[in-house]
């Protein structure tokens, strides 16, 4: 009777830890592009929109956002890049939050990273214009459309 009892409690820590890491050993990866309007004075608010590209197939996203700290001005930034650790297109759904300062006048060129409350990896760069200063505390809200 003991060795059933062990041999079942083995089998189902197996399955439990299996299916634990199922999910980030199968996890896939996709090509994002967003556009974002950014602008504020001491509140900014941001907007826009972009596309994920996974699997095969596009989807639409809706952009959002808030940042509060010190923040002047206005500007647009485009950004593309890869989006890993996603089972599915609504895994990048979520928000993501960052803390950071900065400035551009005129051009300039950004990069960033960042993680969701699903554990979708944003690794993203592309371009910056207008004139924007800031140091603040910045959220972004990524939805599907």
């Amino acid at each position: 009777m003991s060795r059933s009892l062990f041999r079942t409690t083995l089998v189902t820590a197996l399955a439990l830890i299996g299916a634990s890491l199922s999910s980030a050993a199968f996890a896939d990866s996709g090509t994002i592009r967003i556009n974002v309007l950014k602008g504020g004075w001491f509140i900014g608010a941001s907007g826009g929109s972009g596309t994920l590209t996974f699997r095969g197939r596009t989807y639409p996203l809706s952009i959002g956002g808030l940042s509060a700290g010190l923040v002047f001005g206005a500007s647009q930034t485009y950004l593309s890049g890869r989006v890993s650790r996603i089972n599915s297109p609504g895994d990048v759904a979520g928000v993501y939050g960052a803390g950071g300062a900065g400035a551009a006048v005129g051009r300039g060129v950004s990069a960033i990273v960042l993680t969701n409350e699903k554990g979708a990896l944003l690794e993203l760069s592309g371009r910056q214009t207008g004139l924007m200063v800031n140091a603040d505390l910045s959220g972004l809200a990524i939805s599907l459309r």
